[in-house]
């Protein structure tokens, strides 16, 4: 095993050109730009990718990792790909990174498994802290919402992971504008630090705008950070020319397959000449898209390559849109 840090210096200009945004009210700041690992740091991948991932985006302001129990394949070896990392390459860095973790589905059998139970979250949460190498992570989230589950039982494990020293915030996942009113007034009477909703939304999903949930962020001063901006690489040159022998369209279907990649084709052909005309891609111009709006503090980027994530981070360089500009995204996409 390597020693901690020993190979490996962050670029020291890595925080010149990232933008940090307040998440809602709070006081803790995110990278506009956030890594996610939901694909590309299990076990099927190699090591050496994982880590100049991590590099990639440390050297180019990216602060925040965020995973899950279940992140894999299999699931939980992103967390224990992440631990390794984190501790032979940043030990050093812990204070600058903003790590977060969820509590999943679908990571043991028998009837303890429910994702909203206080046994549930605080195992999860413990099991994600051994993995990860770290005495605490600094956002723990409930995946999403377990109707079997009273909602004070769920809010106080989150209080409770906060009152233990496991988790210095919290945060809600996969939760709509009603759901998230009722949880925050919990969370208040408990003094929780909420400060993060965690949602699916891109140009083709507007689904926080339709369920309340944006506007309920908002409201109540909480953050939203945003996963699959790019509708799983929709918003991409990845599918103008049809469906790439080498993606993942063509080798694992669970989230988006060659239907739905023919379905979209003309709105994907259209929106890319809008966006040639920004001079963007439209992976950028999506983003640019989602970080125009200040009720979005964070979009949360999946990448191969550390190339891609680069080309993400230039999304930065122009979010700013006109109404016309808008107006034209609506009216292709809806």
């Amino acid at each position: 095993m390597l020693e901690a840090t020993q190979s490996y210096t962050p670029h020291p200009d890595r925080y010149n050109n990232m933008t940090y945004n307040r998440s809602g009210n709070s006081g803790l700041k995110l990278p506009a730009v956030s890594l996610g690992m939901w694909h590309n740091f299990g076990d099927i991948n190699t090591f050496d990718d994982m880590k100049q991932l991590c590099f990639a985006a440390f050297d180019n302001g990216i602060t925040h990792f965020d995973l899950a129990n279940n992140y894999g394949p299999e699931p939980s070896s992103a967390e224990k790909n992440a631990g390794r990392i984190l501790h032979e390459y940043f030990s050093h860095h812990r204070d600058e990174l903003i790590i977060s973790t969820k509590a999943g589905y679908e990571m043991w059998a028998g009837p303890y498994g429910d994702w909203g139970s206080r046994k549930y979250l605080l195992s999860s949460l413990d099991q994600s802290l051994q993995r990860l190498n770290l005495d605490y992570v600094d956002i723990f989230y409930h995946h999403r919402p377990d109707p079997e589950t009273p909602l004070e039982e769920t809010m106080g494990a989150l209080a409770q992971a906060v009152t233990s020293g496991k988790a210095l915030y919290v945060g809600l996942s996969n939760y709509d504008g009603e759901r998230l009113d009722q949880a925050n007034k919990i969370l208040t009477e408990l003094r929780v630090p909420f400060v993060i909703n965690q949602n699916s939304y891109n140009i083709f999903n507007r689904t926080v705008e339709n369920n309340g949930l944006k506007e309920t962020s908002k409201r109540l001063g909480r953050g939203l950070i945003t996963f699959s901006p790019l509708a799983q690489g929709l918003l991409s040159n990845r599918y103008l020319n049809g469906i790439p022998a080498d993606s993942r369209v063509a080798h694992d279907g669970r989230f988006l397959n060659a239907q739905q990649v023919q379905a979209m084709h003309e709105k994907i052909v259209k929106l890319n000449a809008l966006a040639e005309q920004r001079g963007q891609s439209l992976a950028e111009m999506a983003l640019a898209w989602l970080l125009h709006d200040d009720a979005v503090t964070s979009v949360l980027i999946g990448a191969s390559r550390p190339q891609q994530i680069l080309d993400n981070i230039a999304a930065l360089k122009n979010t700013k849109f006109s109404a016309d500009e808008l107006r034209a995204i609506d009216q292709i996409s809806l």
